[in-house]
């Protein structure tokens, strides 16, 4: 081995990689289009053509394997007195590399955010952080002057690909993947607090330990606010009956108290998942701001019109007037989609249920069980066909 790592070689190896560097340089901007154009089909193709869909990640994996192990390398060249790359070069390729997970993440974001939603934020961050990656001023300054936060922002892009990833590559769940996700990042994160402990004294070490807890209780806290990148709610309807057979919503209603209270409300609802994928989704019903009922539906990914699921709640408050609202969310408490009606005395204000299936993504959702709560829900479940 030492005779292959001769310095010779490695400056010769390093001369390189610095030729290729400066050859790329002028083609970096076609990096950001690339890579968005990447995510973009490895969106829609990992249903269609799963094994492309999966070969792209597993290439944008490969890609940050390299990034995190670099200053390791680095060091262990160092150490043996062989030379390393200029900062100038590691600093484009992290670049790149981060280019590369942003715009290959974003049509994930995009797609399933709930846009009415704390997830908008967690949105414009992510096109935030792709913005400010192609800027070389302000992303040079980052790297260079603001070492912590540049740590942050690396933490940030390993979130989004082990979000996106993982129930790509190896069928996690979105709450799985978001646990572990949240995890490493955690972990990677830690270095930009590394210099609490310079002095290596008791309070910076429970100065450090306290940091890692705050951080990673902070994360989970916020997960609501974070898509999850491998479902979307695809469509909605409201009904006063339901075609079994047909799998779809019948009939129109105002939802008037006396309406609602007699007929009970059918809700449909339909959940796109990449192939192999199995989750569990819950319909929480709310009133007036209190949660009534939870609804528990296990989905199966891989179908293009999915799973098709309903769910009929048929005992109502005494007084049901007012504003109710139908949280859809992941086992990870993930919001995937909301629906909102009103029910009132006067029909012109109440929200008519007119079964109209409204679009708002793709796939469908598989209805299992239900939890018991203080309205109660009856609730039918299909099968795919």
């Amino acid at each position: 081995m030492g005779t292959l790592l001769t310095p010779a070689r490695m400056e010769a190896l390093q001369g390189r990689v610095e030729r290729i560097v400066e050859r790329l340089k002028p083609w970096s901007w076609l990096w950001p289009p690339l890579a968005f154009a990447a995510g973009l089909g490895s969106f829609f193709l990992v249903d269609r053509q799963q094994w492309l869909g999966a070969a792209l990640a597993l290439g944008l994996l490969f890609a940050w394997l390299l990034l995190l192990s670099e200053s390791l390398i680095g060091r262990w060249l160092a150490h043996r007195g062989h030379p390393t790359l200029p900062k100038g070069i590691t600093a484009f390729i992290a670049q790149m590399i981060h280019q590369e997970t942003l715009f290959f993440t974003l049509p994930f974001i995009l797609v399933t955010t709930v846009w009415n939603s704390g997830q908008a934020l967690f949105a414009l961050l992510v096109i935030g952080m792709a913005v400010w990656s192609i800027i070389d001023p302000l992303y040079y300054k980052l790297a260079g002057r603001w070492r912590s936060l540049y740590f942050m922002f690396h933490a940030q892009c390993v979130f989004l690909v082990l979000l996106v990833i993982l129930p790509i590559m190896v069928h996690l769940t979105t709450g799985q993947s978001l646990l572990l996700a949240l995890v490493l990042t955690v972990l990677v994160a830690l270095p930009s607090f590394w210099h609490l402990l310079k002095k290596r004294s008791l309070a910076r070490w429970l100065g450090f330990f306290a940091l890692t807890v705050v951080l990673a209780y902070g994360a989970w806290l916020g997960r609501v606010w974070v898509p999850p990148a491998s479902l979307w709610m695809t469509s909605t309807a409201l009904s006063p009956a339901f075609d079994i057979q047909q799998r779809t919503p019948q009939g129109t209603m105002a939802l008037t108290p006396d309406a609602i209270r007699s007929n009970g409300l059918y809700v449909y609802t339909a959940i796109r998942a990449p192939r192999g994928l199995s989750e569990t989704i819950y319909h929480a019903w709310h009133h007036n701001g209190a949660e009534m009922d939870t609804v528990e539906l296990a989905i199966n990914g891989g179908r293009e019109q999915g799973y098709r699921a309903w769910s009929h709640k048929q005992n109502f408050p005494q007084d049901p007037s007012g504003e109710w609202r139908i949280d859809i969310m992941t086992d990870g408490g993930q919001r995937l989609g909301l629906i909102r009606f009103t029910v009132s005395e006067d029909p012109d204000q109440a929200t008519m249920a007119d079964s109209t299936i409204q679009p708002s993504g793709l796939s469908a959702l598989n209805l299992r069980r239900f939890i018991p709560g203080k309205g109660g829900i009856q609730s039918d479940s299909s099968e795919p066909e």
